[in-house]
């Protein structure tokens, strides 16, 4: 199961389930969806419409079956300089393909190291995207659009990453 032990949530909920939930929902995907960690009407409405294509009963109430139903919601890891490991090398593949046509600057060497030039690429990145330039790659930043079918940059490093 990929949203284990998540507790039955409504409208008006709020805290880390609803990000979880609000996670689920962009990568089913719904990329409207806003992930604030409040369930309100536009999170209801996105439920329901999950839940009327997965067949469920639409309520909008997220029980364990439609909790069942949803991909995994589990955040992906914050990447900050000093960060390193597979999910960075992917990061810095993505952030050296997209570089030459979409922001100017590329991570340097694909090594697994987030260093100064990773750093500064997440920074044009994240720029690229509109969110804040911070050089750490979030939850906002994870789901930057690539403008390629859809694809975001979690789904483009890979959400074999995705923390539980």
């Amino acid at each position: 199961m990929a949203n284990p032990g998540q507790p039955t949530i409504a409208p008006g909920a709020n805290g880390e389930p609803v990000r979880r939930l609000q996670r689920a929902l962009r990568r089913q995907p719904d990329p409207e969806v806003i992930v604030d960690g409040v369930f309100g009407a536009k999170t209801e409405a996105a439920v329901k419409d999950f839940q009327q294509g997965a067949g469920l009963t639409v309520d909008g109430v997220v029980g364990p079956q439609t909790w069942a139903a949803l991909p995994d919601g589990g955040p992906m890891p914050t990447l900050q300089e000093g960060a390193t490991g597979d999910v960075v090398k992917h990061l810095q593949q993505v952030l050296a393909n997209g570089a030459p046509g979409e922001w100017s600057t590329g991570p340097g060497a694909i090594d697994g190291q987030f260093g100064p030039l990773t750093k500064a690429s997440v920074k044009s990145f994240q720029t690229f995207g509109g969110v804040p330039t911070d050089g750490v790659v979030g939850d906002e930043t994870w789901f930057v659009s690539l403008h390629a079918a859809g694809a975001t940059l979690e789904s483009a490093v890979g959400l074999q990453f995705v923390v539980g």
